[in-house]
């Protein structure tokens, strides 16, 4: 059971620092995918708020067939096609890369580093949709690919493919900027 799944039982059993330790741990990343459905971090922020009242109103039930991340996401996504359909419209926005831990401080590195991440929000801007989701749960929510098919209601072969396609996608598009990248 991961840690999410152990605070969310203790929620229900009463224990409302359950919850707080949820909204800390998963708010954040929830934002960003949700941003990646309606290109507007105000809405994405609300969107997540709903999720969190969702589960402490509602108290849907958690059966572990997957992690707590991807049963979270999943309702989050739920509630943000629910918008989408609410609004009738449907965009795409960069995702914010948030950079790592660095113990040391090279100007030179760190301008490098921000100029490779515009670069990479550039082209993530503007490959599909899908693929862009698809690799924002891969890399930056480091979902193994049975999790982000549940989160995207699809098989994990149509993953496996989408992965291959949206790296692809990507890789053209970093090219054309002529950026080239060890990831892809």
């Amino acid at each position: 059971m991961d840690n999410g799944a152990s605070s969310y039982r203790r929620f229900l059993e009463g224990d409302d620092n359950g919850i707080v330790e949820i909204i800390r741990d998963y708010k954040d990343g929830l934002i960003l995918f949700l941003n990646r459905y309606v290109n507007n971090i105000h809405i994405a922020e609300e969107i997540a708020e709903d999720t969190f009242f969702k589960i402490v109103t509602r108290k849907p039930r958690f059966t572990a067939k997957g992690s707590f991340k991807t049963w979270l996401y999943t309702i989050g996504r739920n509630m943000a096609i629910n918008h989408i359909r609410r609004t009738k419209k449907i965009l795409t926005a960069p995702i914010e890369v948030i950079d790592g831990n660095s113990d040391e401080f090279d100007l030179e590195k760190s301008y490098i580093h921000e100029e490779q991440k515009i670069i990479i929000h550039r082209a993530l801007s503007r490959i599909n949709t899908d693929y862009s989701k698809v690799l924002y749960l891969k890399f930056f929510e480091d979902l193994d690919n049975e999790q982000i098919a549940v989160v995207l209601k699809k098989n994990r072969r149509q993953i496996e493919n989408m992965i291959y396609q949206a790296k692809q996608s990507l890789k053209s598009e970093l090219d054309k900027e002529g950026f080239y990248y060890e990831g892809l």
